[in-house]
């Protein structure tokens, strides 16, 4: 081999070696930050990685991580769902006013039924009329608050089957509490719709670019439909969970929610811009916002600098959001 082809070899080799080791720095990062967190957590207070507090930590962020599932299908598609918590608040007033009538079975099924209907709703606006999904989602949201406020009369309703409290909220299943179950379940549900359906593959398409999925044969209306159409399905499984835990449906529960889904998907790697992130991602954005919560609880943070936390940490994944896709211009 020349001189030439050696040192052309070599550089070739190194550039491999550094691109792999840029690939391993940004898959693991999000990883590696949680570990970081939760040493630097449990040095300020031990009781953080006691099993108890882990448990109860994991069952603090499901309603997140599901809502944040039906935020990524959404942002990924290359909208956004500010309708979320609203939709949640609905879905929990009207399946617990059935469910004091007809028993948890129905309560749980008009709770989903209510939660879909006004996803397709919100997504059917969006895909035939080709507004905008920030506009149609909060008019979205205020119409679901109104409807949870008049049928709730304003103020919490505690009318929950004893049975569906005992098992849904507080139920636990080889060790680990229902509800955990059921948000983990909802996340790798997501996650397998993504990367091995051909709906995913079409989500992932318009987000991309909705004209280029259309001229490949992608019906992008039916496809945005659905979007919401999931959306809406975890905005009601977040109310089967919240619901069950806090022991009662509240009209306005977690208004918070659908910002800090926002704020752990674009943490979690997802492009606001769409096209591109997973199901994974959404995980580690999830468990950073958990715990930040779980710490600041624990060592007494007033609830007014724990707002101002997530505030901040939703304007870094802004920028951290920017910053990523500068970088993937350049390459």
């Amino acid at each position: 081999m020349s001189g030439t082809g050696l040192v052309m070899s070599k550089n070739t080799e190194m550039g491999t070696r550094r691109g792999g080791l840029k690939r391993f720095g940004t898959q693991n990062m999000l990883p590696l930050f949680i570990i970081a967190m939760a040493v630097v957590a449990t040095a300020i207070e031990p009781k953080f990685a006691t099993v108890d507090n882990l448990l109860n930590l994991a069952r603090q962020i499901m309603p997140l991580l599901i809502l944040a599932t039906g935020q990524a299908f959404a942002i990924i598609s290359g909208g956004l769902d500010l309708s979320l918590a609203a939709v949640m608040s609905l879905a929990g007033v009207v399946g617990v006013l059935a469910m004091a009538d007809y028993g948890p079975f129905v309560g749980i099924a008009v709770m989903l039924l209510v939660g879909v209907g006004m996803g397709l709703v919100s997504g059917s606006i969006i895909a035939y009329f080709q507004v905008s999904p920030l506009v149609v989602t909060l008019g979205v949201l205020s119409v679901a608050q109104a409807l949870a406020l008049i049928l709730s009369g304003g103020v919490p309703i505690y009318s929950i089957h004893s049975g569906y409290d005992d098992f849904v909220g507080f139920g636990v299943f080889l060790g680990v509490p229902v509800t955990v179950w059921l948000g983990c379940g909802c996340a790798v549900v997501g996650a397998f719709v993504l990367r091995h359906t051909v709906f995913g593959r079409h989500v992932y398409a318009i987000g991309s670019s909705a004209s280029a999925a259309l001229k490949s044969g992608v019906n992008v209306r039916l496809t945005t439909i659905m979007v919401y159409g999931v959306c809406g399905a975890c905005a009601a499984l977040g109310a089967v969970v919240l619901t069950a835990w806090v022991g009662s449906a509240q009209p306005v529960a977690a208004p918070n929610l659908t910002l800090e889904s926002l704020a752990a998907v674009v943490l979690g790697g997802v492009a606001l811009t769409g096209g591109s992130g997973g199901i994974r991602q959404v995980v580690y954005g999830v468990v950073i916002l958990g715990m930040l919560s779980n710490v600041m609880n624990m060592i007494g943070v007033s609830a007014y600098f724990q707002t101002l936390a997530i505030g901040v940490v939703i304007i870094l994944a802004v920028v951290l959001d920017r910053l990523r896709s500068k970088s993937a211009q350049r390459v």
